[in-house]
């Protein structure tokens, strides 16, 4: 729901996945933005109205995207979809972050664009500190990329582990994303993503982001 440039560069992505998509979108003219080889529906129409959605063939879906400019139609027909027509895979995108963490909590998986955006321009400005990529819907459990001290290049996943009581998930090294096991020894320029609970979030970024202990080892 939405073709604006996210819903149409979506829509796009998943037709040439080899998926059958539909767009729904109050403005007709909006479909100008689907390249003209797309040959998914193209529906004309409000995302949260039952039968706009019958049309677009929501019976039948395994999936919904509501990426509209409007917060308050994107959380709507995610509710409408899931509640109403039973589909498990839903997300809305929110530009209002504190709304975004409620409807995350209530179990509506969101995208906040605006915190986001902040959270990368951030850490392009700021280059030590943790920036979250994923948080469970209670909240509690954090992945998030660390920025971590030179020094702790040579060092062992283990070591960081022990030294943080976080869990290592993976690192990106050279581009690619590198699954980890204790032995695992971190290199220069690779970015380093780190599963915890979100009490522990304080004391893994300041410990990270300073030189490790002689007893880290």
């Amino acid at each position: 729901m939405g073709c604006g440039r996210v819903g149409a560069t979506l829509a796009q992505s998943l037709e040439s996945s080899g998926h059958s998509v539909a767009v729904v979108d109050q403005n007709p003219d909006a479909f100008r933005r689907l390249p003209a080889e797309f040959t998914g529906k193209k529906v004309t129409g409000v995302g949260f109205d039952r039968d706009t959605l019958v049309q677009a063939g929501i019976e039948d879906a395994y999936a919904f995207a509501a990426v509209s400019d409007g917060d308050n139609s994107n959380i709507l027909s995610a509710r409408v979809v899931r509640e109403t027509f039973g589909v498990e895979k839903v997300v809305a995108r929110i530009y209002d972050p504190q709304r975004a963490e409620i409807y995350q909590r209530l179990g509506i998986p969101t995208v906040a664009t605006v915190r986001w955006t902040a959270d990368q321009v951030l850490r392009r400005m700021l280059p030590f500190g943790a920036t979250d990529e994923y948080r469970d819907p209670s909240g509690r459990v954090r992945l998030a990329q660390v920025d971590f001290h030179p020094d702790w290049v040579g060092r062992t996943v283990r070591a960081i582990e022990d030294a943080t009581g976080a869990r290592v998930a993976f690192v990106s090294r050279f581009g690619d994303g590198v699954l980890v096991t204790d032995r695992t020894v971190l290199q220069e320029n690779d970015v380093l993503h780190v599963l915890m609970d979100d009490e522990q979030a304080a004391v893994v970024e300041r410990r990270l982001t300073h030189a490790p202990k002689v007893e880290a080892e």
